[in-house]
């Protein structure tokens, strides 16, 4: 809900896709500093089977690809991303010459050959170099292009379509194959290939191979900054180096500082209950139907244990204890990495959104009073007033779980064994052993000496055994 609650905010306002900056963010970094004029349009994409077409909201600052990454969403709102057609797969067909009050009938005439289908790309025979620069084709660039060989306006209301991407020509005037023409492999197959997501025996369609999904996929704008096309830089939103002097401006300028920090603040405002929740929900013991899992509270109870045996008293060891194993190994990298779980695309936007609320997870866990000054990086200024709060969340959370019966190693184990009961058929054992194995080659030395030096290692003659593993492994070899 997080994420999706970031996604949305974002695509609000602009993103500059060559940079990532947008309007409205929690990054300071991925903000954009100058002023965009913007009009909201509703666009009305067509779907399978000539049904009604789904009304979209896109801007006119919005790149094509921008544009088809919104009606793909809109479209495939229930599928997940790497079931999805990509966006370099398909075009964006506008329906010229059809008013937006007519319906799925009129389409079909019109599919019939009555009238033509205009291609909207990001870069074709209208976009004209200004010098060194050239802009990226946006929506409003259509509205008021003079250079196209048909007449072209994208009003409010207007009807579009993604069909299969045209191998020629910036413009295709042929007939509307319509979405029903995309294949139905592109919904189904995986188009990560194999590697590490082979460890996963995934039988249903539409689960994602996580290991090699949507991640894998480059997060990074369409364009690099500096990126040329025949000596001519391209640019959507902010030319680069108008960007870079802006910058060095503002980072001097305490008030303009300011004036930045109330506009993320507004973000944050809107964001706020989706970042709540999510805090309230981690650092619970039984929150909104759901229990500790037994394996938290058998960790916890091992580190109290171990802080006993040594004779640690000082609470804030132990409390560092718990937070670097649970909170800051386990859930920071899914707060950073939904992609990890979901099977989502993560924006580079959205993506720094996340690292702030992350960092904010960080601080909350932290023993330490975090001492801000006006050189204090705004993402730390943005959550101050909230971060006593949650750390009291967090230390709620360890002293609930302390308060639990301890689990005897039994119940542990029974449960351990009806987890690999339940789970058996979705991994590849063996291949999750190579992997293992691997590791432990690599450092075979290291291992050994301090298998040699254990006690326990020595009672059970782990040394040797790992030895056999070894030449086992070698004669496999």
């Amino acid at each position: 809900m997080l994420f999706r609650a970031i996604k949305q905010q974002v695509e609000k306002g602009p993103v500059d896709t060559v940079t990532g900056e947008a309007r409205y963010s929690l990054s300071e970094e991925k903000l954009i500093r100058q002023q965009i004029e913007y009009k909201i349009l509703t666009v009305n994409v067509v779907g399978v089977d000539d049904s009604q077409p789904i009304p979209v909201k896109v801007l006119d600052c919005d790149t094509i690809t921008q544009v088809k990454e919104k009606l793909l969403d809109a479209i495939y709102r229930s599928t997940p991303f790497s079931y999805r057609p990509h966006k370099d797969d398909v075009d964006l067909g506008l329906f010229h010459g059809i008013s937006p009050l007519h319906g799925p009938a009129s389409v079909i005439k019109w599919r019939q050959g009555r009238l033509g289908r205009l291609t909207l790309q990001d870069d074709d025979l209208t976009s004209k170099p200004e010098g060194e620069w050239k802009r990226i084709n946006t929506l409003s660039h259509y509205q008021q292009s003079k250079g196209s060989p048909v007449p072209v306006q994208v009003p409010d209301g207007a009807i579009m379509a993604l069909v299969p991407r045209q191998q020629t020509g910036y413009f295709n005037l042929s007939g509307f194959s319509g979405l029903s023409s995309l294949s139905t492999k592109s919904l189904t197959k995986n188009p990560y290939g194999n590697g590490a997501a082979d460890c996963m025996n995934v039988s249903s369609p539409g689960l994602s191979r996580f290991p090699g999904s949507p991640a894998s996929r480059s997060t990074s704008p369409i364009i690099t900054p500096d990126h040329l096309e025949n000596g001519i830089k391209l640019w959507h939103l902010v030319k680069h180096h108008d960007q870079d002097m802006q910058r060095e401006g503002d980072r001097g300028s305490k008030m303009v500082s300011e004036i930045y920090l109330t506009r993320l603040l507004a973000t944050k405002g809107t964001l706020q209950k989706f970042v709540d929740d999510l805090f309230e929900t981690i650092f619970s013991t039984a929150h909104r139907g759901s229990t500790l899992p037994l394996a938290i509270k058998y960790l916890f109870d091992f580190l109290d244990e171990q802080a006993e045996r040594h004779a640690i008293t000082d609470p804030s060891v132990i409390h560092t204890w718990k937070s670097n194993s649970l909170p800051l190994r386990f859930w920071i990298n899914l707060i950073k990495n939904p992609n990890f779980v979901f099977d989502i695309y993560k924006s580079n936007t959205v993506d720094a959104c996340l690292s702030v609320i992350a960092q904010t997870f960080m601080d909350s866990c932290s023993i330490s009073d975090h001492r801000l000054g006006k050189d204090s990086p705004s993402s730390k200024l943005l959550y101050a007033k909230d971060i006593p709060q949650y750390k009291n969340w967090v230390n709620r959370y360890y002293q609930d779980i302390q308060a639990i019966p301890p689990i005897s190693d039994q119940d542990m184990n029974a449960v351990l064994a009806e987890e690999s009961r339940l789970h058996y058929n979705e991994y590849n054992t063996i291949s999750a052993l190579h992997e293992l194995y691997s590791y432990a080659n690599k450092y075979s030395e290291e291992l050994l000496s301090l298998l040699e030096m254990d006690d326990t290692a020595r009672k059970f003659k782990l040394a040797y055994k790992l030895e056999q593993v070894a030449s086992t492994m070698a004669g496999e070899v």
